[in-house]
Order: C-alpha cells, then sequence, then structure tokens
C-alpha cells in the first residue's frame, strides 16, 4: 500500500465523518495540527487532495468521497479481524446471549452446558424468542445467536449448525373431529384453519408453519395460539417437545403424516459473529451430534 500507515486511514475516515479537524482530533485523542500531518501525509502518499478546507467549512473532494466509500468497509473487515485475533489468542469470554423460540428443552440446555464447561470464562444469558418475531432479537442486537425454526432465508443472517429435527403434531380443541384420531395427513389440514404467526413474521416464514388457505387467527405468542385453538377458533402446528411442553387439558395434540419434519437451526447477524458465536456453533453442533448418536 506505498507505505501508507493505518493512523493515516482512521484519521482520514474521523475526519470524513466529522468534517471538523478539533472535533477529528479529539475522537483519535490527538491534536489538530496532527489530524493536519496524518491527512497531510496520506495525501502526499495517494498523490491527490482527499479534502479541502477553507476558513468556513471542511469537504471531501470528488476523489476523497470515492475513497472514503471504498476504504471504511475494508477498514471494518479488517479491525474484525484483529478483534477474532485478539479473541482467538485470549480465548472466549465475556458474556453470551442466546436466544430461542419455542422451548428451552434438554438439548438446549445440553448445548449451553457444553459451551459453558469448554469456555467458563464466559457467562450465558438466555432469552426466548417471540414467535412473530423471529429473527427481531438478532437484528436489534438484543440476543447474540438464536436457536429458531427453519426456514430462514435472510440475506443478513448466518444459518449455523441445525439443532434438531422433530415430527410435527397439530394441536386441536378437545372437541375438534380431530381430536380423536391417531393422526392425520398433511392433505386434510388444508381443509381447516391453522393458526398462524403474525407480522413481523416474514410471509415465507408465516406460510411454512401454517399451510392451509383457509383464513384463521394471526397470533404474536406461542400461549395465544393455544388460547384461541383451545377456544375452537383453529388448530395450530407444534413440533413434538413444543407440543408436550406447553400440554394442556383443553388442547390435544395429534400427529401428523406427511409433513417435513419440525427443524431448528442456530442463526446470528453476518455483523455480529464473534468467537464466541462461532463457539456456541460448535457446542451446538457438537451436542446435537451426540443426542442424534444416542437417539
Amino acid at each position: 500500500m506505498g507505505g501508507v500507515e493505518i493512523r493515516e486511514l482512521e484519521c482520514f475516515l474521523a475526519l470524513a465523518e466529522e468534517l471538523h479537524f478539533g472535533r477529528a482530533g479529539e475522537r483519535l485523542y490527538v491534536s489538530q495540527s496532527r489530524v493536519s500531518q496524518l491527512l497531510a501525509a496520506l495525501e502526499q502518499r495517494i498523490g491527490a487532495r482527499l479534502v479541502e478546507r477553507t476558513s468556513r467549512r471542511v469537504r471531501l473532494t470528488p476523489l476523497g468521497e470515492r475513497f472514503r466509500a471504498e476504504l471504511r468497509p475494508a477498514y471494518d473487515e479488517l479491525a474484525a479481524v484483529v478483534d477474532r485475533a485478539k479473541g482467538a489468542a485470549r480465548g472466549v469470554e465475556g458474556r453470551l446471549r442466546i436466544g430461542f423460540q419455542g422451548t428451552a428443552d434438554a438439548r438446549l440446555m445440553e448445548a449451553i452446558t457444553t459451551f459453558q464447561k469448554r469456555h467458563p470464562a464466559c457467562v450465558t444469558e438466555i432469552a426466548e424468542v417471540p414467535f412473530a418475531d423471529p429473527f427481531g432479537a438478532v437484528r436489534a442486537g438484543d440476543v447474540d445467536a438464536a436457536i429458531v425454526l427453519l426456514p430462514v432465508a435472510e440475506p443478513d443472517l448466518v444459518l449455523g449448525p441445525l439443532f434438531s429435527r422433530e415430527p410435527q403434531t397439530v394441536a386441536v380443541s378437545v372437541r375438534h373431529p380431530f381430536a380423536k384420531r391417531a393422526a392425520v395427513g398433511a392433505a386434510e389440514l388444508r381443509e381447516v384453519p391453522l393458526v398462524a404467526a403474525a407480522a413481523p413474521a416474514p410471509a415465507y416464514w408465516r406460510e411454512a408453519h401454517a399451510p392451509s388457505p383457509v383464513p384463521a387467527p394471526a397470533v404474536r405468542t406461542l400461549q395465544e395460539g393455544l388460547t384461541l385453538v383451545a377456544a375452537g377458533r383453529g388448530a395450530m402446528l407444534l413440533c413434538r417437545p413444543t407440543a408436550s411442553y406447553h400440554g394442556r387439558e383443553d388442547v390435544v395434540f395429534v400427529p401428523v403424516r406427511g409433513l417435513p419434519d419440525s427443524v431448528l437451526g442456530t442463526v446470528w447477524h453476518r455483523d455480529g459473529e464473534t468467537e464466541r458465536v462461532r463457539a456456541f456453533a460448535r457446542a451446538v453442533a457438537d451436542a446435537t451430534a451426540v443426542a442424534d448418536a444416542a437417539a
């Protein structure tokens, strides 16, 4: 890079955002004159002006605008590489926030236990992810990674290890015609209203978990859905462990034949991938492999 120093690039990026030499210096903990020196050195290396300064304002030249647009993502990626290397060097520590959708069952707890045994310096926190917003907590940064129901077709999210595959059941009122059945077929579900997730869950995700053209209420939580089921307002698809966990006297869970299994997967934001997240993904994969082998 022709001897360009990282401090020169940091100075330019700070100045490009602040458009003020004094404020840029405050951000970098250097004097205003040092900002001028670093900028001058960078411009000399490049061979053209990047910043225009008058007595009234500071602005980027057209070349400076293009340089900033191309430099920012490269600089951010370089900083992320350094952070990942530092994290790997000192081990996994700090705090890992894990979201889960549905039920925090034995498999999830085994994955968390595996992670904690490997990384005792990292504290784990667990939070439930709303049924109607499977990806919101990850996007908002409320959790670092989450175990959510598939499908996941979000370009800003990474789909990591699959967590489990479980047969589907349909929750119906004890008064529903399906309640006395040993099982129902997938085609039969298209004839009954299936309670679906409300927005902001994506349309493709809602349709995957309520594959019926018959109109039915939309809900935000599993408990809302089961309450509507108990009231005879519709049926609801749930995986077997979630059905077992949420068992109630006024709702019957009937196995469904002909539907793909319900699958959970680990997701995190592409911009939020850390060594802690990668270590948790490895723990999920290993704990799942052990559970599958024992099944």
